[in-house]
């Protein structure tokens, strides 16, 4: 569906909002009036919606948060809608199972976080400063009767059971609530049209049903001239990591923003430990280096892979993005420091802050003095689940103790409590062992 414009010369280009976004990978679709309109003024309203059932956004949410910061760059002012009504319902698309409702005082909490974190990326001062707003305030009130008769009645059943968050669900079952999320989520972009002059929609590929949704109840309540697009729509590609998974999912959980649920450390290690076939896509998408730069790194990596030094500075660019730049420089020292065999010998206030960053278990003072056998003190430090699994690490030669390899899984070991004993299990996992006083 992608559509050019004609340029004085009558090469087809795009405004160049459509443009960055296509050379980012960050453009999926988009409705064919699009760029006409971007042609006569790029400072259009956009607007993209945010689920709150979690206390924190994660890195999955990068990619609508980095389309309305190109958005914003160029020209037009973004909206972020956070979903406190259709939140206590949940969107069906790219979802097998119907999410877990949440009360208003949690989702209350979860919004004022969402704000938090959008803060550091989207510019929220002066007459063009991106606006937050919570559907809870105008879908909260609506009665049903009224919703029925404004909303409902604009879309037939077949027209809803075509789209595909709803095909793909129909078979294992789909709950009227969620059904009904499409109708909510139009009845979104009506209020944002009609109030904040919101003329385009924003969401990831598998949002283009709703999205085409709202465009059809504006066409159809606002009326508009004959092939006057009133409204318009942008998709993102659907971002999976290089097993199929679902992007932002680690071996065991997501890779939050909140510091609290994903450490800056363990976010820089992520972005890290990207692959060298993606690291140049991701480098576009979640960056705003710009071409040269991008193509000077990609270079480098080709032609020394061994330094990583395109995922080092993608690196190091998200993680001050999320979490500011003194953190992200911080966090670089310790990783420099851990994978350096550095670790044991850091200054205190490094110290203190890897302590913060990485897992750190608490023994018992006097055990350590003492000397806690190899096997036990894997479990003990969380560098191994169960004891078998430890000697397992030890006789494959994957346990290390202050980067000192333990092979024997009866060995002893102590520590004087004064510093943290440094652990490590195979290739990238580190953990630290602080001394506790013995309960009085």
């Amino acid at each position: 569906m992608t559509t050019a414009v004609a340029s004085e010369h009558g090469e087809a280009r795009l405004p160049p909002l459509l443009d960055e976004l296509r050379w980012r990978g960050l453009l999926n679709d988009h409705t064919p009036g699009l760029p006409a309109r971007l042609a006569v003024d790029p400072a259009i309203t956009g607007y993209n919606g945010f689920d709150p059932s979690g206390p924190s956004l994660h890195v999955g949410h990068l990619i609508p948060i980095f389309g309305l910061l190109h958005l914003q760059r160029h020209g037009g002012l973004p909206v972020a809608l956070v979903g406190g009504a259709t939140g206590m319902i949940g969107d069906p698309s790219g979802r097998s199972s119907e999410r877990s409702l949440l009360d208003e005082e949690t989702l209350a909490r979860n919004v004022a976080a969402v704000r938090g974190q959008l803060e550091r990326f989207l510019d929220f001062e002066g007459s063009r400063g991106a606006r937050l707003v919570n559907n809870l305030d105008w879908l909260g009130s609506v009665g049903m009767l009224a919703f029925l008769r404004d909303v409902g009645k604009h879309f037939t059943i077949p027209y809803m059971l075509a789209k595909d968050s709803v095909q793909l669900r129909l078979a294992g079952g789909l709950s009227y609530t969620e059904f009904s999320y499409m109708l909510l989520q139009a009845a979104d972009f009506l209020h944002l049209y009609r109030h904040h002059g919101v003329e385009l929609q924003m969401g990831g590929a598998d949002q283009w049903g709703n999205i085409t949704a709202g465009l059809e109840l504006i066409r159809r309540v606002e009326g508009g001239g004959a092939g006057e697009d009133l409204a318009h729509g942008i998709s993102y590609p659907l971002l999976t990591g290089s097993r199929g998974e679902k992007f932002g999912k680690t071996e065991h959980a997501s890779v939050w923003l909140d510091p609290t649920m994903t450490t800056p450390y363990e976010f820089y290690q992520f972005w890290v430990n990207a692959g060298d076939a993606e690291v140049g896509s991701y480098l576009r998408l979640f960056t705003l280096l710009d071409r040269e730069t991008i193509d000077g790194l990609e270079a480098e990596q080709a032609a020394r892979p061994e330094t990583r030094a395109a995922q080092h500075a993608l690196a190091l660019d998200i993680t001050a993005r999320t979490h500011g730049e003194a953190t992200a420089h911080r966090v670089v020292r310790l990783s420099e420091a851990v994978f350096g065999g550095r670790l044991a010998g850091l200054d205190p206030d490094m110290l203190r802050f890897a302590i913060d960053q990485l897992p750190t278990t608490s023994l018992d003072r006097q055990q350590l003095a003492t000397g806690v056998p190899a096997a036990h003190f894997a479990v003990a430090s969380g560098a191994a689940p169960s004891l078998s699994q430890a000697r397992r690490l030890i006789a494959q030669g994957g346990f290390y103790v202050d980067d000192v390899r333990v092979t024997d899984p009866d060995f002893a070991v102590a520590g004087s409590g004064e510093r943290p004993i440094v652990v490590r299990a195979g290739r990238r996992d580190y953990r630290l062992v602080r001394a506790s006083e013995p309960p009085h």
